[in-house]
């Protein structure tokens, strides 16, 4: 099998990489990434001497380049992850998340068409989405596969135009495609823009933690090796034109986990318990900022067997071990100099 995974040099997309390279020795995997801010190599230092991994630098946008590849490439299967993901970038540039989440996505769809147009017998197109796009829930209830789109933001927006468009090729070309929504991803190799790792690296540089509004807002949280096993699963298992939702049924209001972290990580540095949390700050909250997010993974735990293996207590102290280990990856990530790392391996 040929299997083109975008985004895989970012946070959740080195995780499936790393996953399907060593699983599947006669897979040929290929890692399809711009090298944005957000892609680093240096996530995937451990197999990139693997015989079965290739790297790609391009982008989604990029259509001529895009049906190009699809040309000299026979792909069996894409996994989808390419997108731009962080909310306040969204609100401050909503169109780089329509190029890239929505138009990246169009070519993708297009091209993946084209090369299965005689036949897509094992043949798969797997789309991997967000919560966000479903909106906001009050203090009850939980998303499910059919819970209505309604998106706040322009990152959800885009994510969930993509969705959108995914089904629609599913109905219009008989397309063979699978989507998953998950909730709040967190673990290594997450860059330190998302809340849990710039809040380690804050904490560790004494700088302050700036919790948006009153902290309340309600995420489900799932660590990311777990997300990566359910991507596996799903890609191979899944029924063709179904949804799963991908959830920890683990609930955090934004403060209770910032104080939990610095509880964890004032124990990790030997600090007097308590310390840390006095670097929490109340900022202004941004706009459209949902209230709780929060997943129903009962389908894909009944029909495909799949189910968190940590708990959130145990996934974050793995996720504070890692960070603390590889003080190196973050110096470089916070730096800059990460972006030296593809210079130096592709030049």
């Amino acid at each position: 099998m040929n299997l083109l995974i975008t985004g895989g040099a970012g946070f959740i997309g080195s995780h499936v990489v790393r996953r399907f390279v060593q699983n599947y020795p006669n897979y040929q995997i290929y890692n399809l990434d711009a090298l944005t801010y957000a892609g680093n190599l240096e996530n995937l230092k451990d197999i990139e001497d693997f015989p079965n991994y290739h790297f790609i630098k391009g982008d989604i946008v990029d259509e001529p380049f895009i049906n190009d590849l699809f040309v000299k490439v026979n792909f069996d299967g894409v996994i989808h992850l390419a997108a731009e993901s962080h909310v306040d970038r969204s609100i401050e540039d909503p169109l780089a998340f329509v190029r890239t989440n929505v138009i990246g996505t169009v070519n993708l769809l297009n091209a993946a068409k084209n090369s299965w147009k005689d036949s897509t017998l094992g043949k798969r197109f797997y789309h991997v989405s967000t919560d966000e796009v479903y909106g906001a829930l009050g203090q009850e209830g939980l998303f499910t596969e059919s819970t209505p789109y309604d998106p706040n933001s322009p990152y959800s927006a885009s994510k969930a135009s993509s969705d959108h468009f995914v089904r629609s090729y599913g109905e219009t070309y008989n397309f063979p495609y699978v989507i998953t929504n998950c909730s709040n991803n967190y673990g290594p190799y997450h860059f330190p823009e998302k809340l849990i790792p710039l809040f380690i690296n804050n904490i560790i540089e004494g700088k302050s933690l700036p919790v948006y509004g009153d902290g309340k807002y309600t995420r489900d949280w799932l660590f990311v090796e777990d997300h990566a096993r359910a991507i596996d699963l799903v890609f191979h298992k899944g029924d063709n034109h179904e949804t799963y939702n991908i959830g920890g049924f683990n609930e955090w209001q934004n403060i209770d986990l910032v104080k939990l972290l610095c509880q964890v990580m004032d124990k990790k540095l030997n600090r007097p318990n308590g310390k840390s949390e006095e670097l929490i700050t109340y900022v202004k909250d941004r706009p459209g900022h949902d209230l709780r997010y929060a997943i129903d993974a009962t389908k894909i735990n009944k029909e495909l067997g799949w189910e968190p293996s940590v708990t959130f207590e145990e996934g974050l102290e793995l996720t504070v071990d890692w960070y603390l280990s590889n003080s190196d990856w973050l110096n470089h990530v916070t730096s800059g100099d990460y972006k030296e790392y593809y210079k130096k391996m592709y030049s």
